[in-house]
Parts: structure tokens; C-alpha cells; sequence
């Protein structure tokens, strides 16, 4: 096996392979996906597709297959979780301070003054399939940062999977998509806060053989304005970051975007997110700031 450390889409990944021969086409066929998914779904660069369709002013606009697939997997996860995680957040995340890489975000000084909008919802963007266009309200953004990465994942891991047989599993940002055959007791992942955390960290190591696994939280992307810290979770009902119940929830899930699509509303749902997510049967670990854990009853008890 052989694998390795690299930035990616703003945040640490991690790529391993189960046989060392074909790493460095992994790492090509890594860095390929990475860049496509970049290019066609930022917000903060000006070149890609993303931003001229959030800056179209409610005209439709033709779009290439990866973010027209994108905001399709954004509109799932917005309907399967009846608009717990909404890609229409993306004006309120600008106004508030998230509107430029994280990493000039948090060096702000605080004396920006935030605010909040509570925009149309996803059952306003209209999607042709055929010509391939997408149209959103006058004024509204897409943000994709609750399903693209995780999008990025399964696509990375899929590709490499198909194109060298290898077992796979790919990270990025604590998304965490695995293909093909596994080492002998799975991929041993463990589980922390800060995704960007050194890999003997403390903390629960579950082992993943199939489909993906997601942490969502509030303690890392935090920025300070004069209203406070803020963090980077909207609440789509609201507009406003979601209260802070959960610190961390780390869910499994048949794919990486299951897996985010599930954190991600755990932490808008708060206290109700453990009967929801039980009730779903997805194996999942919370965090609450005081350090409780609670667990659903599929997560192991061993990685409690």
C-alpha cells in the first residue's frame, strides 16, 4: 500500500492506494478530478462556472456536465433532507465574511460587519437536463461547499478505481470515499475535529470497507466579525449560521455525498439530528461542545 498527503480544494486530503505500482497514476488521476471540480464548482475564483452562473442575474445559462452533475447532487441532498442542506446559502455565506478562500477568511481582524439573507430555496433553480442550462433567481448564489467535496470524493475514488483496478480511498477535508478491494480490516480512518489534524491525533479509528464517510462541525472554519465568531454552516431556514448544538458529527453513509449530505443537516437539525439520523439507520458519531458523545446504534462501540 502507499499513500500520501497533498492540499486540495482548500482543505488536506489524503490518497492511498492498495497497490504501491499504481500510485503515481492515482495521484494524476487525483489531481485531474481535483482540478476539474475546482475549475467548474468554486466560489472564490474568477474564471470558473460557478461564479458566471451565480453572477447571471436570473438568466438561464448553458453549463458543463461536472457542475450541471453538481448542482444536480446539491438539489438531491436538498430534497432528501426536505432543504436542511440548501445550495441557495451562498449570498448569506458572502455577506456574512465567506467570501474568499478560508485561509484569508480567518485572518480577518474582526471588524467586519456581517449580515444575513434568507434568499429563495432550491425548488427555485430550474434545471433543463436537455440543453443543459440552469437558472436561478435574480439575486440568488450557489454555494456548493456541503456536496461538491464529497461529489470530488466518489468521483476521485471512482476514477482511480476504474482505471487501475487498485483499492482506493480518497480524503478531502474529512470526506472520505473508498473503492475496490480493501486492506485486510478496511481502511482504518480516525475520527478528530480538525480534519487537517496530524494521522496519529487522538481520537476513534472506525474501519471503512465500502461507500464513504463524513464529518461536518463548528469548531474549525470559524471567522471573527463585530458580531462575534461566526461559523460557516447556514441554517437554509434562517439564513443564519445554525446554532451550534453539535460540535462534530461523522456519519457513514453507501456514498460521500450520503455521508455529507447526513452530517451536514445533523448540525442544522441539532438535538433532533440522533432520532433523525437513527431512524435513517446510518451509523453515526456526535459531538456535543461540552464533549458528550452520543452515538446512533449502528456506529461501533468500540469507535464511541
Amino acid at each position: 500500500m502507499k499513500s500520501g498527503v497533498r492540499h486540495a480544494l482548500g482543505t488536506t486530503s489524503f490518497l492511498a492506494v492498495t497497490d504501491e505500482s499504481a500510485f503515481a497514476e492515482a495521484s494524476s488521476l487525483f489531481d485531474a478530478e481535483i482540478d476539474a471540480v475546482d475549475r467548474a464548482c468554486s466560489r472564490f475564483r474568477d474564471d470558473s462556472e460557478l461564479v458566471r452562473l451565480n453572477a447571471a442575474g436570473g438568466r438561464p445559462v448553458h453549463i458543463g456536465p461536472l457542475l450541471f452533475e453538481a448542482i444536480e447532487v446539491a438539489v438531491g441532498a436538498a430534497r432528501a433532507t426536505a432543504g436542511l442542506v440548501d445550495p441557495t446559502i451562498g449570498r448569506t455565506l458572502r455577506l456574512a465574511g465567506y467570501d474568499r478562500t478560508f485561509s484569508l477568511v480567518r485572518a480577518r481582524d474582526g471588524r467586519l460587519r456581517p449580515s444575513f439573507v434568507k434568499d429563495p430555496d432550491w425548488e427555485t433553480i430550474e434545471l433543463d437536463r436537455e440543453r443543459r442550462t440552469v437558472r436561478l433567481p435574480k439575486n440568488v448564489e450557489l454555494d456548493l461547499g456541503a456536496t461538491a467535496k464529497a461529489l470530488a470524493a466518489d468521483r476521485a475514488a471512482g476514477a482511480i478505481f476504474d482505471r487501475t483496478c487498485a483499492g482506493v480511498l480518497v480524503s478531502l477535508g474529512g470526506d472520505v470515499a473508498v473503492a475496490g478491494e480493501t486492506p485486510p480490516q478496511g481502511w482504518s480512518i480516525r475520527i478528530a475535529d480538525d480534519t487537517a489534524a496530524p494521522l496519529d491525533a487522538d481520537g476513534p479509528v472506525v474501519a471503512v470497507a465500502t461507500g464513504g464517510l463524513a464529518s461536518s462541525g463548528t469548531t474549525v472554519r470559524r471567522w471573527a466579525t463585530s458580531d462575534g465568531e461566526l461559523h460557516h454552516i447556514v441554517d437554509p431556514r434562517t439564513g443564519h449560521p445554525a446554532d451550534a448544538h453539535w460540535r462534530t458529527v461523522t456519519v457513514a453513509a453507501s456514498s460521500c455525498v450520503g455521508a455529507n449530505t447526513a452530517s451536514t443537516a445533523s448540525i442544522v437539525l441539532g438535538e433532533a439530528a440522533t432520532s433523525w439520523l437513527t431512524a435513517l439507520r446510518l451509523p453515526a458519531r456526535l459531538v456535543r461542545y461540552d464533549g458528550e458523545v452520543t452515538c446512533t446504534p449502528s456506529w461501533p462501540a468500540a469507535a464511541a
